[in-house]
């Protein structure tokens, strides 16, 4: 598939990118300096935020080592060399030392009983677990370590998921929320977040 001058093949075990993913990469293309992309699938917003600023220094990491193989090879096939990609669960595999201008994430947001999960690695980027929240919450306990002063997340929420109640959250912690932008879909909206220090 081509995207913004990419060039990205995705195997069948690497979620392909949907209008989730190409709402982050449009929103995430602009950012300058340290950017961290959580659950990096094919690389599509790492890599397009890389190629658009060749200054920056850009991480993206994911649960699925297919994931991490395709996005590392999409670089390649796209001559990018400031972004690297590694096996992470969320903030894993990352020294709580490193610190990012900006956080990208796209979670695997689908309301998920254990008969519905996908079969093979692909499980990872959908499910959510019962709520969908499972790993949501686990990213909004952990982010804020990994943030510079002034830095920004951009986050990927859908309305199946409690919209309010992540609001809450990230304002009883000192963080404020803005809406960049929304897609409707039949069954649910999907919201990009800009999520910023102060209330």
């Amino acid at each position: 598939m081509k995207y913004g001058g990419l060039v990205l093949e995705i195997p069948d075990s690497v979620y392909e990118p949907a209008e989730d993913s190409f709402l982050l990469a449009k929103h995430a293309s602009g950012l300058k300096g340290r950017i961290l992309e959580i659950g990096c699938g094919s690389g599509i917003a790492a890599l397009h935020n890389a190629k658009e600023n060749p200054n920056n220094e850009v991480i993206g990491v994911d649960i699925n080592p297919d994931a991490v193989k395709c996005a590392k090879e999409n670089a390649k096939r796209n001559n990018i060399k400031n972004v690297k990609f590694f096996k992470s669960d969320l903030f894993s595999a990352i020294a709580p030392s490193e610190k990012f201008d900006a956080i990208l994430f796209n979670p695997p947001y689908l309301p998920t009983s254990k008969d519905e999960r996908v079969s093979g690695k692909l499980n990872a980027a959908f499910d959510g677990g019962k709520s969908g929240r499972r790993i949501l919450d686990r990213f909004l306990r952990a982010f804020s370590k990994y943030l510079k002063l002034g830095s920004i997340v951009l986050l990927i929420h859908s309305s199946l998921n409690d919209l309010p109640k992540t609001e809450r959250i990230l304002k009883e912690n000192g963080f404020r929320t803005e809406t960049l932008e929304t897609e409707n879909f039949f069954f649910e909206r999907i919201y990009l977040m800009k999520i910023s220090a102060g209330r």
